[in-house]
C-alpha cells in the first residue's frame, strides 16, 4: 500500500488526494506543516508527497515551488486539478436565531489559512464586514479551533470534509468569489505511480538557468522550443537566491520527455550555455464532477 504525506486532515489537500485515487487504498500520513510534508518522503517516512502548487485565483505557491527547487530533490510524478470548495463553517446553531435564520450580526471572528480567506472577500464584506480575521496554518486547524470554542461567534473557512470529521455545521457553502476556483496539484517521489483513473496529457516541468552577460538568451531559448512547435504551458521566474537579479526559469512543456522533438529542444538549450534540470515528466488529470469519489 502506498503512503501518501499530507497536510492536515480535512484540508483541500486532503480532499484532492481522495479524488486522485478514486477509493484506492492508500496509508495517508498528515503533516502541519508543508515541510514536513516534503521532509516526510525525502526521509523515507512516505513513498510521496502532495503539493499544491497553482490557485486559479491566488496563482503559484511561491513557497512550494521554492521548495521543490531549492530544498529537495523529489520528481513530480502526477499532476491533477481539483476545486477548492470552500465553505463557511461552525458549531451547530450558533448563527442561527430563534425564528431558524442565519444571523451574521453574531459573527466575531473567521478563522482561516490566509489563501482561503483571500479567496472570499466578497463573502466576508457583505456578510461580516466587522468580524476579526484570524489566519492559521491550514483550513482544517481553523476547522478545529472553532470546534473547541463554541459559544463565542467564532467560524471558520474550511472545506466538507473538515466540517464533517468535527462534526460541525456548514452555514453557506461555495462561499469562494468565483466559480472556477481550482488549484493544481503535484504529487512527488522518487517513483512512477500508477494510478487508477485515465489521464488527459503528459507534461514536463524543467528548470532552466540562463548562462550570465548572454543579451536575448531566454529569446533562444523560447524559440527552441517554439520552432518545434512544442507548447509551453507555463513560464515563470524564480529567484536563484544566490545572487540578486539571478533567476531560474520553470517551464511547462505539454509533452512527455520521452517524445521526439523535447529532448533535441533540451540539447540546444544546454548548447547555449544554459543549465537545465527536469523537475519531472508525468501524466495530468483533469477534474470531472460527476466521477469525484471523495470519501
Amino acid at each position: 500500500m502506498k503512503s501518501i504525506a499530507v497536510l492536515p486532515q480535512g484540508s483541500v489537500s486532503h480532499e484532492a488526494l481522495l479524488y486522485l485515487f478514486g477509493g484506492e487504498p492508500v496509508n495517508i500520513v498528515h503533516h502541519k506543516l508543508i515541510s514536513d510534508v516534503f521532509l516526510s518522503t525525502v526521509n523515507g517516512i512516505t513513498d510521496y508527497s502532495v503539493i499544491p502548487i497553482e490557485n486559479t485565483i491566488e496563482g503559484s505557491v511561491s513557497l512550494h515551488i521554492d521548495w521543490l527547487i531549492n530544498e529537495v530533490d523529489l520528481p513530480m510524478q502526477a499532476e491533477w486539478i481539483f476545486p477548492s470548495i470552500q465553505n463557511l463553517i461552525a458549531n451547530p446553531g450558533e448563527f442561527t436565531d430563534a425564528s431558524g435564520n442565519k444571523d451574521y450580526s453574531r459573527l466575531v471572528k473567521i478563522l482561516s489559512h490566509p489563501v482561503a480567506t483571500a479567496q472570499c472577500g466578497q463573502y466576508i464584506r457583505k456578510h461580516a464586514p466587522l468580524a476579526e480575521l484570524e489566519p492559521t496554518g491550514s483550513t482544517s486547524e481553523a476547522v478545529e479551533i472553532v470546534k473547541n470554542n463554541p459559544g463565542k461567534g467564532w467560524a471558520a473557512i474550511g472545506t466538507a470534509l473538515g466540517a464533517a470529521k468535527h462534526g460541525l455545521e456548514i452555514i453557506d457553502r461555495k462561499i469562494t468569489d468565483h466559480d472556477n476556483n481550482y488549484t493544481r496539484f503535484v504529487l512527488v517521489g522518487p517513483e512512477k505511480v500508477s494510478l487508477p483513473r485515465e489521464s488527459s496529457g503528459n507534461k514536463t516541468s524543467v528548470l532552466v538557468t540562463l548562462p550570465e552577460d548572454f543579451p536575448g538568451a531566454l529569446h533562444q531559448v523560447l524559440a527552441a522550443f517554439a520552432w518545434r512547435r512544442l507548447n509551453l504551458s507555463r513560464i515563470e521566474s524564480r529567484p536563484t537566491k544566490k545572487k540578486l537579479g539571478t533567476y531560474y526559469f520553470y517551464i511547462d512543456v505539454l509533452e512527455p520527455i520521452e517524445s521526439v522533438l523535447l529532448p533535441a529542444a533540451i540539447e540546444e538549450i544546454k548548447a547555449l550555455g544554459c543549465q537545465v534540470r527536469i523537475l519531472g515528466s508525468y501524466p495530468t488529470y483533469t477534474y470531472e464532477e460527476e466521477k469525484a469519489e471523495v470519501q
